[in-house]
């Protein structure tokens, strides 16, 4: 018989379920939601019965022979979801609702067959959470087919509950003492609503069956409550990972993919117990939880501060800060008696799976190392090309000179810390008194164990594993390269069996070789000021021998770039001369390389850096007013000299002009007092005696007739 005309086929697609969850792109919601997309029908032995579970793994057989992937590609789980923004990248999630109203979201709810809340991420998720139960409830009679609902609460609810054993007080909360918990004054909403859900489900078992899951604190893929440690332990800059408060109060902790499990086995196979806890076995205080990140991830070292400092990291919610002060001792008594295929993640504790912890939150948040090796001639460029690109990926630049410097100053230190054991110091000075005579009977330089031993520590160190880093000059030769990337746990005892196997930790995923002709290399070195030669003793006859001495090493069958052709990592030539744009140059190493894979900017720089901003637009606004304003003060000074400038011109020419005129004028003056004014001056008087009726034409007259002037 055909398996796809079955019936018992019907009885697999009757386990595929439409889940709901609320806030499916944010951290909790997210991993419970992708977790729920990748379960298989058929996947829990719970779900099917016997006869028709040993038909399915036959068929599953028959069907791999044939290469169907029917069964394997066919999801148990149809999950919808509430989104906080509209874009996601929850691409399991097969129906986002953003900004629904309540009626269009009861008509999605009303599809479902299992609604989950998870109320353990923000306080404004109970609102809803609550408003959905009642509606449910309410809308309970139009019901079709069972639905499930859960509540994902959290253990804060307990965080004030006080044990009713006063025979031994170290005995753990269970989920049989949830009647006498006590909630912690800020998480009231969430005990009332736990209540709620408790009360409601009591009404209808068969149709509306309720439960509620009480969630330690959440921790693996990427993050969430733990991340302030986990990120000041990876980006290196705190020498101490605080711990905030006395770090003695006990924290009950589940990693999300468990929790994620233990509601899958709900939905699976619904128990009688309707109150769940979910934590793990461990019993882990603050203190060991921070000192564990910071061993495996930072400094190793952790100081005490006031947990009012808390207080100034703005990534975290005041629900956040006040779920990291519970002292709550828990254990799940329930889960373990009814469920037994939950898919622990971490079951003992998040400080005994550190290793794994801090694996998944590199590679789920993308902060994966980038190792480059940066090699080729003296004066090529190496350092200036290293600085760069350490400063576009946040790498760290290791050179031989610096390497060294640290390793004797780390010693010293340890010489004098007061903390330090006496063995301790006895052997850091051991250890600093060898590099010194080494480097003594050596001129300056170190033998070629010690300093591949110092190199090799430097690039197994945090920071290296954490961000990465460029090598600059190093390894020089082919053995150097060798014996520095070699993994030690594939060492054989046997030194004629001796394995040389490449370690992934450190090994470079990129190498530049930088190449540039004898000629300009000696240019480049001439033109150096006398100090940068200094600096780099890069004086004629020293560096002469140097690049001699790299050439012939070079010629050789074994070089450097052989050892890395031969492990197949990716070598990018790169030839320098006077023609090379150094801006194009860096760019294709960027192109080469790729994005960076660190942190962004967090809240903190990126206050600083619009601080800054903000500082620096203030600054050229009002250096740009003082400009405007010097500039109109200097065209103001400029106006008013020109001004006078050419009023002087212009009265200097009015003087010129009335000297011209007074010149012109003196010929005509003296015509006119020798011919003209002494009959005038007569006619007038004569004039005035005789008192003519029209004294002009008079005038006229005389003067005509006594004119003195013969024509």
């Amino acid at each position: 018989m055909s398996y796809f005309n079955d019936p018992k086929k019907d009885k697999i697609k009757r386990t595929l379920k439409q889940v709901f969850i609320n806030d499916v792109d944010l951290y909790s919601s997210k991993w419970i939601s992708k977790f729920l997309s990748e379960r298989l029908i058929g996947g829990n032995s719970e779900t099917i019965e016997d006869d028709v579970e040993k038909e399915v793994e036959d068929r599953k057989d028959e069907e791999r022979e044939r290469g169907s992937s029917f069964l394997n590609s066919s999801p148990a789980f149809h999950v919808v979801g509430t989104v906080q923004e509209e874009i996601t990248e929850t691409t399991w999630v097969k129906e986002q609702y953003f900004q629904l109203s309540r009626e269009q979201l009861l008509l999605k709810l009303m599809k479902c067959d299992v609604i989950i809340y998870n109320v353990t991420q923000h306080p404004k998720q109970l609102e809803e959470a609550s408003w959905a139960l009642g509606a449910l409830h309410h809308s309970m009679a139009d019901f079709t087919k069972t639905k499930t609902y859960i509540l994902i609460s959290t253990v804060m609810t307990w965080a004030d509950s006080k044990p009713d054993r006063h025979d031994d007080e170290d005995l753990p909360f269970t989920d049989a003492n949830f009647r006498t918990r006590r909630a912690h004054p800020n998480f009231r909403k969430h005990i009332d609503l736990e209540k709620k859900v408790v009360k409601l489900g009591k009404t209808n078992k068969t149709m509306f069956p309720t439960y509620v899951v009480v969630s330690g604190l959440q921790y693996g893929m990427g993050e969430q409550i733990f991340h302030i440690f986990f990120k000041m332990s990876w980006l290196g800059l705190e020498s101490e990972i605080p711990v905030y408060g006395d770090g003695s109060n006990f924290v009950p902790t589940i990693h999300v993919n468990a929790l994620a499990s233990i509601i899958h086995n709900l939905i699976d196979c619904p128990p009688q117990p309707y109150y769940l806890i979910a934590v793990d076995t461990a019993n882990n205080n603050m203190e060991e939880i921070v000192k564990a990140v910071a061993s495996v991830l930072g400094p190793g070292k952790i100081t005490q501060r006031p947990f009012e400092d808390i207080y100034l990291d703005q990534d975290l919610s005041m629900m956040e800060i006040d779920s990291l002060r519970v002292n709550l001792h828990m254990e799940a008594v329930c889960l373990r008696e009814w469920f037994t295929s939950v898919q622990w993640v971490c079951e003992s504790g998040l400080v005994e799976n550190m290793e794994f912890v801090v694996e998944e939150y590199r590679q789920t948040r993308g902060l994966l190392p980038i190792r480059l090796c940066v090699i080729g001639p003296p004066a090529v460029g190496k350092t200036t090309v290293s600085k760069k690109i350490c400063e576009h990926y946040r790498l760290h630049h290791i050179t031989v000179t610096e390497t060294i410097s640290e390793a004797l100053a780390q010693l010293e230190d340890a010489t004098q810390n007061e903390d330090s054991d006496e063995e301790s110091e006895d052997a850091a000075m051991e250890e600093r008194k060898l590099l010194k005579e080494d480097m003594a009977q050596n001129g300056g330089y170190l033998s070629e164990h010690l300093l591949v031993k110092l190199m090799k520590n430097k690039l197994l160190s945090n920071p290296c594993k954490n961000q990465g880093f460029v090598l600059d000059g190093f390894p020089m030769t082919f053995p150097q390269a060798r014996e520095t990337f070699f993994a030690e746990d594939h060492e054989s005892e046997d030194e004629a069996t001796h394995i040389f196997s490449p370690s992934k930790n450190i090994m470079p995923e990129f190498v530049l070789y930088l190449e540039a002709s004898d000629t300009f290399l000696r240019d480049r070195v001439i033109n150096l000021s006398e100090k940068l030669a200094q600096e780099h003793n890069y004086q004629e006859e020293c560096f002469l021998q140097s690049l001699a001495k790299y050439r012939q090493k070079n010629m050789e069958d074994e070089t450097v770039v052989n050892y890395f052709d031969e492990l197949e990592i990716p070598t990018q030539y790169l030839t320098i001369s006077c023609e090379t744009d150094d801006r194009f140059l860096i760019q294709k190493i960027f192109d080469t390389v790729g994005v960076p894979r660190n942190y962004g900017r967090g809240t903190q720089e990126v206050q600083v850096q619009e601080r800054r901003q903000c500082a620096d637009r203030m600054r050229r606004e009002h250096q740009q007013r003082e400009d405007e304003e010097m500039k109109e003060i200097e065209e103001a000074r400029q106006r008013t000299a020109r001004w006078e400038k050419w009023t002087a011109a212009l009265r200097e020419v009015k003087d010129q002009e009335e000297e011209l005129l007074e010149a012109h004028s003196v010929p005509l003056r003296n015509y006119l007092m020798k011919h003209v004014m002494p009959p005038l001056t007569v006619g007038l008087i004569e004039c005035c005696s005789n008192q003519p009726q029209d004294p002009v034409d008079f005038l006229a007259e005389y003067l005509i007739k006594n004119n003195p002037v013969t024509y």
